[in-house]
C-alpha cells in the first residue's frame, strides 16, 4: 500500500532511500560482496539520526527489507572487524533497535531465523571484544550494542503476537542459549569474589559487569517467557539443551563461597530462578540427574539478601504488613525495638518445650547478629521506590521466593529423586537456634523477615509432605541424637526431621497472628500428621500436637473474622491427629484422664473432649461445629473404650443439635438428593454418624466380613498365618479396650441400652428428616448394630428396624439412602435367626432384587452385597425347606455376573455359597428350569450340558442350572479384575465341598482345575495364589481329582519347587510369602498323601523323578519343625503333633508308591526321613 508522504518528509524518505540505494551499489563492486567499514560508516552511520526520523514516513516491508539488507552486512563484517569497526556495529545495532522501536518490521519464519542469526553473530564478536577492553567507557558502549540487540528482539516478541508461534519461539530460546552459554558472559557472570571477603570488596568488581549482568537479566526472562508462551510444546532437545544450560550456570554459582548482594545481581539471580521455575514446570523429560545440583545452588539462596535486611529500619524504612494484630502492644514493643521482629520472636518467656523431643527455648549461647536479621515487612512496593539499600532488601527476597519455588517444582517434578535431598534443606537438629551459615526451609519459615518468604516456604513443605515423596517417610524412625553415632541411617535422619518439623510448626502456630500464614501452616501440619509414623517418633510428640492444637483453638485469633476459619483448620488436624493408626497408649491415656475427671457440655475445659464437645455444640459456626463432630467422630472410632463413659454427653449433644432452630432446616434439595446442601444438614449428619460410631463403640461391633471365616480346609500350616482383617467400619478395638466395652452392663448386652435410647431419641427423628444426607447416616447406624443388641431390643424395636430399611431400600427416591439401606439389610442378614419368619426372608430378597436393578452403580454394590451376605445366611439354615429360594437366588445371582466387576464380585461370592448347599441331585424338571430362566432373563448364558458317558442325565433341570453356574465362574476369572478371581476361587472351594455334586463325573472339572492351576502359577497377586492352592486341596478322594490328579500334583510341585526363584516380587506381596509358602505345603502334603491308592501310572513316574527334591523337601520340613518348637516352647505341641502327622502320611503315601514300582531305594531314602521325623 502506497503511503502518501507529506511535504516536510519527503526529503527524509528520500535521504534512507538514497542512503540504501548507495549501500546496495556500492557493496556490488565490492570485492566478495562484503563493504568495508569505512563505506558503511559513510554511507549509512554517519546519517542515523536523519534514518530514523525517516523510518515512519516510510512502507514497512520496505524498511523491513532495509535493515535486514544492513543487519546482513554487519554480521559478515563482524567476522574480521578491527578496534575501528566495532563502533560501527555498535552504531548498527542502535539504529535497527530505535527504528524498531517507531515500524512495526514484517518478518516470517525466514527473515526471523536470519534476524536471530545476525544478531547472534554481532553480539558474539561485541562480548569477544567487550572482554579485552580495559576502558570502562568502550566497553560499557559495546555492551549497551549487545543490550540493543537483545531489547529489539525482546520488543519484536512484545508487539507481534505471531511471535507467540512454537517455530519461532524455538529460534528464539536457542539465541538466547547461545548468548548465555558463551564463554565470556559465563566468566563475566561469575565475577563474584573467590574468598570470603567483604561486601564492599564484592562492590568493587561489579561495574565492570553491571551491564553485562543486565543482559544476562533480559536473556534469562525472555527464555521464561517463552517457556510460559508455548509451555509443554518445546522439542525435546530444546528443553534439554536449555536444562543444561541453566544447569551449568547453577553449578558456577554453587562453585563460589558468597552469592553478590547487590539489586542489579539480585535482579539476574531472580530472572535466573524465574526462568528454571518455567522451564521446570513445562517440563519435558527426566530432571533426576539435575536435582542434586539444582538444590545445592538453590539452598544458598536460602539466606540471600538477609543479612542486608538487618540493617533497615522497621519504623523509618518499610511499612510492617507481618504485624496485623491491632494491639497497641505490639506496636509499642516495634517501635521500642527498631527493626521489625515477626510476632513469634517478640515473646521469648511463651516458647513451647516438648519434653524428651527438643527444648523450644532459644539457646542463650547462640548467634545475636543471626536473631536480629528480621527486619522489615514484605511491603511489596515497585523498584523506584524507596533508597537503594531498601531495593537490594526487596531483590533478595523477590530471589529467595524464586529459589524456594524452584525447590517446590523439583520436589513435584521428580518426587524420588528429591527425597534424598531432604537433609539439605529440612533441619535434623536445633530447628529453633538461628544459623545463618546452614539455612533451611524451616529458617525461612521461622525467621524470615518478609511474608511471602514465609509463605513460600510453607507452600514448599507441604510439597514435600504431600504426594509420594512422603511415602519414603513411612520408614521414618527416631533415635537420640547421641545413639546415632557419627553415622546416622536415612530413616534416622527422617525421623529426626519430623520431630524438627512438628517443633517449628506448633512453635508457629501457638505465636502467630498472619492469617494467611496461620492457614498454610495448619495445612503443613495436617500433610505432616498424615505422614508421621508415630509409633517410632517418640511417645509424647503425639499427645504434644493434641495439646498445642486444643490451646490454639480455646485461644484467640487476631480478627474475628478469621476466627471460626482458623479454628476449623486446626481442629481438622486434632480429627487428623486423632485419626492417627494404630491408636497411641498415651493419647488413650491422655483421654482416659480426662473422661475420669469429669465432662460437662457447654462449659469447656481443659481437655480435648471438652473443647471438641463445646465446640460442637450449634450456637458455634457451622463450618466449626462439623470439623468438630468429625473430629468427635475420629475419637470415638480410634478410641472406644472412653465411649462407655462418654455416652450421656454425645446423646444430649446430639439432641441439641436436632433440636436446634437454627440448625433444623427443611432441605433445599429435595427428596432425591439434587440441589444445594444446606449447612445445618451437614452438620446434623456429621452428629449422626458420631451417634453411629459411639453405638459401635458401646456394642462391640466387629464388621460381618469374617462372620463365617475363609478357609474351608483348616491346617496346622495355614493356621500359623492367619492374619487379622482389619474392618475399616468396626472401631480400632484392642483386647483391653474391646472387654472394657462389653461390660456396660451386667443384665443386659453391651450397648443395649444406649441403642434402646438412640432408637427413642434420635434415629426415629432423623431417617424421617427431609435431607437426604441425614437419612442416609441413620441407616447407616443400622449397618454397626450386633447380634446381641438386635435380639434385645424387643419384638417391636426389631419389627421397627426391619420395616425401615426394607421401605427405605424399596421407596426412597435418593441414591444414597438406598444405598444405606440395602447395606444395613446385608449386615442384618448375617445375623443368626434373623430369618426364622419366612415372611421377613422374602422381604429382604425382594428388596435387594429391586435394587440390584437401579441404574446407579452405588446402589447396586451394595445391594449385590446384601444378596450375597443373604445367600451365606442361607447355607447356615436348613436349606432343604428354601429349595425354591436357593434357585431363585441363584438365578438372580447369574444375571448379576453380567454386570461391572464390584457388582460381579458379589454375585459370584454370592453363587459360591448357594453352590455348597444347593442340592442338585434333586429332582427338578427342565421345564421348571426354563421357566426360573425365562423368568430372570438367563439369556446370554451358555447351557451346554456336559456328561460323563453321554447319557442322559436324571436331573437334567438341575444339571443345567450347576452347568451355568461353573460357566458364569469360568467367564468372571477370564474377564474380571483381581477381587473377582479371588471370589471365583472361593467359590470354587464351596462347590467342590457339595455333596450332591460327582465332579469326577462333570466334564467341565478338568478345566476347572486347569484353570486353578493357571492361577496358581501366573497369577501376580498372592491372595489369589493362596486362595487358588486352597481351592486344590479341597476335594478329599483321589476320585474327586478324576484324570486331572497327575496334573495337579505336578503343577502344585512345580510351583513349590521354584517359588523361591521368582523375580519382580511386586512389593504388595511381601507380607503374603510366607502365607503362600504355607498353603502350597498344606496341599502338596494333601495330594501326596491321596497319591498311593492313585493308580494312575504318569502320576507314579513324575513321583519317582522327583525323588531328589522330595526327599530335601521333606528334610526342610523337619528342621523347619524342629526350629519352630525351640522358640514356641510347648504352647504348640498339638500344632507340631498334627504337622508331624500331615508329614508322615505324606511320606508313607510316597513310600508305598515307589515300593509299588520296586524302587526299593527310593523307598528306603524316605523311610530315613520319616524315622529322623518321628
Amino acid at each position: 500500500m502506497a503511503v502518501e508522504l507529506e511535504p516536510a518528509s519527503v526529503s527524509l524518505a528520500r535521504s534512507w532511500r538514497t542512503a540504501f540505494l548507495t549501500l546496495r551499489d556500492e557493496t556490488l563492486s565490492c570485492a566478495g560482496g562484503v563493504p568495508s567499514t569505512d563505506l558503511l560508516r559513510d554511507v549509512v552511520l554517519t546519517h542515523t539520526r536523519s534514518l530514523i526520523n525517516a523510518a515512519p514516513y516510510l512502507p514497512c516491508d520496505e524498511v523491513t527489507s532495509d535493515l535486514m539488507y544492513l543487519l546482513n552486512l554487519a554480521s559478515m563484517i563482524s567476522l574480521g572487524v578491527s578496534e575501528d569497526g566495532l563502533h560501527s556495529l555498535t552504531v548498527v545495532c542502535h539504529l535497527i533497535h530505535a527504528v524498531a522501536l517507531r515500524v512495526p518490521l514484517e518478518l516470517n519464519l525466514s527473515t526471523w531465523v536470519k534476524l536471530l542469526d545476525s544478531f547472534g553473530e554481532l553480539v558474539e564478536v561485541l562480548i569477544r571484544n567487550a572482554d579485552k577492553r580495559t576502558v570502562s567507557s568502550g566497553n560499557d558502549m559495546v555492551i549497551k550494542a549487545v543490550t540493543n540487540c537483545l531489547d529489539t528482539v525482546k520488543h519484536l516478541v512484545t508487539t507481534d503476537h505471531r511471535r507467540c508461534s512454537l517455530p519461532e519461539n524455538v529460534q528464539l530460546v536457542k539465541f538466547l542459549l547461545h548468548l548465555i552459554d558463551y564463554p565470556q558472559t559465563e566468566s563475566g557472570m561469575n565475577c563474584s569474589p573467590d574468598q570470603r571477603g567483604s561486601f564492599d570488596l564484592a562492590l568493587m568488581r561489579i561495574p565492570r559487569h553491571s551491564s553485562l549482568w543486565k543482559v544476562h537479566t533480559t536473556a534469562f526472562s525472555m527464555i521464561g517467557d517463552a517457556f510460559s508462551r508455548v509451555g509443554s510444546c518445546f522439542p525435546l532437545d530444546i528443553w534439554q539443551s536449555t536444562t543444561e544450560v541453566l544447569r551449568k550456570v547453577m553449578d558456577a554459582l554453587a562453585s563460589k563461597t558468597l552469592l553478590v548482594e547487590d539489586s542489579v545481581v539480585s535482579k539476574l539471580y531472580a530472572s535466573l530462578l524465574n526462568c528454571l521455575h518455567q522451564v521446570l514446570v513445562n517440563r519435558r523429560g527426566s530432571i533426576a540427574n539435575h536435582v542434586p545440583s539444582f538444590v545445592t545452588t538453590l539452598r544458598l539462596f536460602l539466606n540471600y539478601g538477609v543479612s542486608n535486611a538487618s540493617s533497615v529500619s522497621c519504623d523509618s524504612k518499610i511499612r510492617d504488613q507481618n504485624s496485623s494484630s491491632p494491639r497497641p502492644s505490639l506496636r509499642e514493643s516495634s517501635r521500642e525495638s527498631g527493626p521489625y521482629r515477626p510476632p513469634h520472636l517478640r515473646r521469648k518467656n511463651g516458647s513451647l518445650k516438648p519434653s524428651g523431643v527438643q527444648a523450644s527455648k532459644m539457646s542463650p549461647g547462640h548467634d545475636s547478629s543471626a536473631a536480629d536479621f528480621s527486619t522489615s515487612s514484605d511491603s511489596d512496593f515497585s523498584d523506584t521506590d524507596g533508597t537503594l539499600r531498601e531495593l537490594d532488601v526487596l531483590c533478595g527476597c523477590k530471589a529467595r521466593v524464586a529459589a524456594i519455588t524452584c525447590i517446590q517444582d523439583l520436589c513435584e517434578a521428580d518426587p524420588k529423586s528429591f527425597t534424598a535431598q531432604w537433609m539439605m534443606l529440612l533441619p535434623t537438629v536445633d530447628v529453633l537456634h538461628v544459623r545463618k551459615n546452614d539455612p533451611t526451609l524451616a529458617t525461612c519459615l521461622l525467621f524470615d523477615p518478609y511474608m511471602k518468604v514465609r509463605l513460600a516456604s510453607a507452600s514448599a513443605i507441604a510439597a514435600m509432605l504431600d504426594g509420594p515423596s512422603a511415602v519414603a517417610l513411612q520408614v521414618a524412625e527416631y533415635r537420640e541424637s547421641s545413639k546415632c553415632g557419627s553415622y546416622m541411617a536415612f530413616s534416622s535422619s527422617l525421623g529426626q526431621i519430623l520431630v524438627q518439623l512438628h517443633t517449628a510448626i506448633l512453635y508457629l502456630i501457638q505465636r502467630e497472628t498472619h492469617t494467611g500464614l496461620l492457614t498454610s501452616l495448619f495445612k503443613v501440619l495436617l500433610l505432616l500428621i498424615s505422614s508421621t509414623p508415630y509409633s517410632r517418633m517418640p511417645t509424647e510428640l503425639l499427645p504434644m500436637v493434641l495439646s498445642s492444637l486444643r490451646e490454639r483453638i480455646n485461644g484467640e485469633f487476631p480478627f474475628k473474622s478469621d476466627q471460626s476459619g482458623l479454628q476449623a483448620f486446626a481442629i481438622s488436624c486434632i480429627t487428623t491427629a486423632l485419626s492417627v493408626s494404630p491408636s497411641s497408649l498415651h493419647i488413650n491415656q491422655m483421654l482416659q484422664d480426662e473422661v475420669s475427671s469429669g465432662l460437662i457440655v457447654g462449659q469447656g475445659g481443659p481437655g480435648v473432649l471438652n473443647s471438641l464437645f463445646q465446640l460442637a455444640e450449634p450456637v458455634m459456626k457451622s463450618t466449626t461445629s462439623f470439623e468438630a463432630l468429625q473430629a468427635l467422630r475420629a475419637a470415638c472410632h480410634n478410641y472406644p473404650n472412653i465411649m462407655v463413659s462418654c455416652w450421656r454427653q454425645v446423646s444430649s449433644m446430639v439432641s441439641s443439635v436436632l433440636g436446634s432452630g437454627s440448625i433444623d432446616i427443611p432441605s433445599c434439595m429435595g427428596s432425591t438428593g439434587h440441589g444445594i446442601r444446606s449447612p445445618g444438614e451437614k452438620v446434623i449428619a456429621a452428629a449422626v454418624k458420631v451417634l453411629d460410631e459411639c453405638l459401635r463403640a458401646l456394642s462391640g461391633f466387629r464388621g460381618t466380613e469374617d462372620a463365617f471365616g475363609d478357609s474351608f480346609v483348616e491346617t496346622p500350616f495355614t493356621s500359623d498365618c492367619i492374619r487379622d482383617k482389619k474392618i475399616s467400619s468396626a472401631p480400632a478395638y484392642t483386647l483391653e479396650n474391646f472387654m472394657l466395652a462389653r461390660e456396660n452392663s451386667k443384665n443386659c448386652p453391651a450397648g443395649s441400652l444406649e441403642w434402646h435410647e438412640a432408637l427413642e431419641k434420635h434415629i426415629a427423628l432423623t431417617i424421617r428428616h427431609t435431607s437426604v444426607m441425614v437419612r442416609s447416616a441413620s441407616f447407616t447406624c443400622f449397618a454397626g448394630i450386633t447380634s446381641p443388641v438386635f435380639f434385645s431390643l424387643g419384638k417391636e424395636n426389631q419389627e421397627f428396624i426391619l420395616s425401615a430399611c426394607i421401605i427405605a431400600a424399596v421407596r426412597d427416591e435418593a441414591p444414597s439412602v438406598r444405598s444405606a439401606a440395602c447395606r444395613a439389610i446385608g449386615v442384618i442378614a448375617c445375623l443368626p435367626s434373623v430369618f426364622t419368619s419366612t415372611e421377613n426372608l422374602h422381604k429382604f430378597i425382594n428388596a435387594v432384587d429391586i435394587c440390584t436393578h437401579h441404574h446407579l452403580i452405588s446402589v447396586r454394590v451394595p445391594a449385590s452385597w446384601a444378596m450375597a451376605n443373604i445367600c451365606d445366611s442361607l447355607r447356615h439354615m436348613n436349606f432343604e425347606s428354601y429349595f425354591d429360594v436357593l434357585i431363585s437366588l441363584s438365578m438372580r445371582a447369574l444375571q448379576l455376573t453380567k454386570d461391572g466387576d464390584k457388582i460381579k464380585s458379589n454375585a459370584v461370592r454370592a453363587l459360591g455359597n448357594l453352590s455348597r448347599v444347593i442340592p442338585f441331585h434333586s429332582k427338578c424338571s427342565p421345564d421348571d428350569f426354563r421357566m426360573l430362566s425365562s423368568k430372570h432373563d438367563m439369556e446370554g448364558h451358555p447351557n451346554t450340558q456336559y456328561t460323563s458317558n453321554g447319557s442322559p442325565s436324571t436331573s437334567l433341570g438341575n444339571d443345567q442350572l450347576l452347568d451355568s453356574i461353573v460357566q458364569a465362574f469360568l467367564s468372571c476369572i477370564a474377564t474380571g479384575n483381581v477381587k473377582v478371581q479371588w471370589n471365583v476361587c472361593h467359590a470354587l472351594s464351596n462347590l467342590f465341598l457339595n455333596e450332591s455334586i460327582r465332579i469326577e463325573q462333570m466334564g467341565w472339572a478338568p478345566s476347572v482345575y486347569s484353570i486353578l492351576l493357571i492361577l496358581l502359577r501366573d497369577s501376580p497377586n498372592y491372595k489369589i495364589r493362596i486362595q487358588a492352592a486352597e481351592a486344590l486341596a479341597v476335594p478329599s478322594t483321589v476320585l474327586a481329582y478324576g484324570s486331572s490328579l497327575s496334573d495337579v500334583v505336578q503343577g502344585v510341585e512345580h510351583i513349590l519347587e521354584n517359588l523361591g526363584s521368582e523375580q519382580n516380587l511386586l512389593s504388595s506381596n511381601f507380607k503374603y510369602k510366607i502365607a503362600l509358602e504355607k498353603q502350597l505345603t498344606s496341599t502338596m502334603l494333601h495330594l501326596l498323601g491321596l497319591c498311593a491308592n492313585s493308580g494312575n501310572e504318569p502320576l507314579e513316574e513324575f513321583l519317582l523323578r522327583k525323588v531328589s527334591f522330595f526327599e530335601e523337601w521333606f528334610k526342610r520340613l523337619c528342621i523347619s519343625l524342629e526350629e519352630t518348637s525351640i522358640h514356641d516352647g510347648d504352647g504348640l505341641a498339638s500344632n507340631k503333633g498334627q504337622k508331624m502327622g500331615l508329614i508322615s502320611t505324606a511320606i508313607r503315601s510316597l513310600v508305598q508308591v515307589y515300593e509299588g514300582r520296586n524302587q526299593p531305594t527310593c523307598a528306603r531314602r524316605l523311610d530315613k526321613v520319616l524315622y529322623c521325623l518321628l
